[in-house]
């Protein structure tokens, strides 16, 4: 042989279906996986860790739920808040109501609980689709916060709405300190993101892509549309709710069913658009994205305006943002609708073709 072809190429179905089948790749998530067990926790401040780190994790969970649901099942959805307040409020309810009942079993029942309800308000999708399928989903985003706001059970007769969540507590160890609480949202959110990798590239991840691509063309070859569509919701809204249940128990230390808005359904959506629909890692990126441009774009104004010894109006830093990530949205719905993922995938494979990339 006086030559042979360059890059990585897999030889085997096995290594065909590796997660990660690139070694640049598999090195590279060793080294993240590194910094963010050990060198994280050896150098975050406690603000780092409580204000930007513990909430990209939680946003990331509920970008993930999202773009299940969105990017691979192709069903439209703008009720993700009102999926995570019910994930928070049942896990609350479960840690209160149920004596003895371990904290991860009640992420789990409140996960459950959020996909039940997710399920009946997917219903709808069995005959609508499109637009008329967000206005549905925007229904639930109106209605379960009001219902949990009106039921004064659900925060346990709370006069003020706003209720404490129960220590994290697993096998006798206390998750009370920035710290801990970063770590146990580590765990949770690796955990079901891997999970969520493996779903997608199964049979049910190929119903849920065939529905979205075509879902006449998928009825005629055998898949159950509304089996795959119900399951879809349901693992969404599954994960959109231990997200939730993050976002209380890891974050703020407390539910407050009003925190749950429209505004963060949108904020959300605006992840997986930017990180990329249809992606895991997208959720990662666009959750990345949205959690640290505002702190950016704040940091560059104020010191901006300090240099040329200006002063800024009240409010301009969050017009500016608003307008920024509007900006942002158009430029990748036009430039490359794929998102930050995309960008990603075009690098891999000049990483598999190296060291010669065309």
């Amino acid at each position: 042989m006086l030559y042979r072809e360059a890059g990585q190429f897999k030889t085997s179905y096995r290594a065909d279906q590796q997660i990660f089948p690139i070694l640049q790749d598999r090195i590279g998530m060793l080294v993240l996986g590194f910094v963010a067990l050990v060198g994280v926790p050896l150098v975050a401040s406690e603000y780092w860790l409580t204000a930007i780190l513990i909430p990209l994790l939680v946003f990331s969970l509920a970008a993930i739920g999202l773009n299940i649901l969105t990017g691979y099942a192709g069903q439209l959805s703008l009720g993700t808040a009102a999926f995570m307040a019910v994930g928070a409020v049942a896990t609350y309810n479960f840690q209160l109501r149920v004596p003895g009942i371990p904290i991860l079993v009640s992420f789990l029942l409140g996960g459950g609980t959020a996909a039940a309800v997710g399920a009946v308000f997917g219903l709808p999708s069995l005959r609508i689709k499109g637009f008329y399928l967000a206005v549905a989903t925007l229904a639930a985003q109106f209605f379960i916060p009001w219902l949990l706001v009106k039921v004064s059970w659900f925060s346990n007769d709370s006069a003020s709405g706003v209720i404490t969540t129960q220590p994290v507590e697993i096998l006798g160890f206390t998750f009370d300190t920035p710290l801990r609480k970063y770590l146990f949202a580590l765990v949770v959110v690796s955990v079901l993101a891997l999970v969520a990798k493996n779903l997608v590239r199964s049979h049910i991840g190929r119903a849920w892509m065939a529905v979205r691509d075509m879902d006449v063309a998928a009825e005629v070859i055998g898949i159950r549309i509304v089996r795959t569509k119900l399951v879809a919701f349901a693992v969404s809204s599954f994960y959109c709710g231990i997200a939730g249940a993050l976002y209380a128990f890891a974050y703020l230390g407390s539910v407050e069913t009003d925190g749950f808005n429209l505004d963060l359904s949108f904020r959300i959506l605006f992840m997986i658009i930017i990180g990329g629909v249809g992606s895991i890692l997208g959720s990662f990126l666009g959750a990345a994205f949205i959690t640290l441009l505002p702190i950016l774009l704040d940091v560059a104004l104020t010191e901006g305006a300090t240099a040329l010894g200006l002063q800024l109006p009240s409010g301009m830093t969050s017009m500016v943002q608003l307008v920024v990530f509007g900006a942002l949205i158009i430029f990748f719905l036009i430039v490359e609708p794929l998102g930050l993922a995309r960008l990603w995938q075009i690098a891999k494979e000049k990483l598999r073709l190296w060291p010669f990339p065309h």
